[in-house]
């Protein structure tokens, strides 16, 4: 994939901090390399997307080789009974304490097995507009 010049998504959950969970579809693998390959990157949400500090799940897609020891060290994670992700991967959800999300997102990703994980970095993001009512907020992010 080359350059875009804007990509734009929604999210499942905005923090107040930037941060954002995205993939309750399953394609936040996907999503993530669209985001990142954009010079812009927008989400638009209504309201009850925002969150005071982000929540579990955290989807994740995994490989299916070794799934039983990616699983145990991701406890509490449980499988989506959904079809793979479009790139062979299973889909789950990450059930524990998100805390630092910075700090989960990269045990996440340093975890063997998982091929991608539905947190969103705040640098990733350049504005994000939430519908309230019949206004929309804008928030640039970077």
């Amino acid at each position: 994939m080359g350059q875009l010049d804007l990509a734009i998504d929604g999210a499942d959950q905005i923090s107040a901090d930037g941060w954002l969970i995205k993939g309750g579809g399953g394609a936040h693998t996907r999503e993530k390399i669209v985001a990142a390959s954009a010079q812009r990157f927008v989400v638009i949400a209504d309201s009850s997307k925002l969150v005071d500090t982000l929540h579990p799940p955290v989807p994740l897609e995994l490989l299916a080789f070794g799934i039983d020891a990616t699983l145990r060290h991701l406890s509490p994670t449980t499988l989506r009974d959904v079809p793979p992700s479009p790139d062979g991967g299973l889909i789950a959800d990450y059930h524990g304490d998100v805390g630092d999300p910075e700090q989960l997102a990269r045990w996440l990703a340093d975890t063997p097995g998982v091929l991608g994980h539905g947190l969103f970095n705040p640098q990733m993001v350049s504005d994000v507009l939430i519908g309230v009512g019949g206004t929309v907020q804008r928030s640039t992010r970077r």
